[in-house]
């Protein structure tokens, strides 16, 4: 799979990463590091144990790296429950939650995907 393969399939902007990042092999190392990251993790436990704060915090950790990283669609959904949560409300948030476990879990398929090349 190609990184612009990869793009496509999870809805991600691949000349907006390549402005930034410049070179595949970047965006690849970057790719990985994400899918070492913990927010989604911990969104998803915080929304679970009822700490919204905490959830928040997640949420708009993990909004930032997709922005950063240019998973349009994934970054999409973490905006949507970041906002949901800075209102504090976990009812919203849990059934948001659904939707951003699945582009999440998109994503993660595609960067496996992507780096069993290497």
């Amino acid at each position: 799979m190609t990184v612009q393969e990869f793009y496509d399939e999870v809805g991600g902007d691949y000349n907006d990463i390549m402005s930034r990042l410049r070179t595949e092999d970047r965006i690849k190392k970057f790719a990985g590091m994400f899918t070492r990251d913990g927010s989604f993790n911990m969104l998803a436990k915080s929304i679970q144990d009822g700490d919204a704060e905490e959830a928040f915090r997640a949420a708009h950790t993990m909004k930032g790296m997709c922005q950063n990283m240019a998973f349009t669609r994934l970054y999409q959904s973490s905006h949507e429950i970041t906002e949901i949560l800075r209102g504090k409300d976990l009812e919203a948030a849990k059934k948001m939650l659904d939707v951003v476990t699945e582009d999440y879990n998109i994503v993660i398929a595609g960067i496996g995907k992507l780096l069993e090349q290497e």
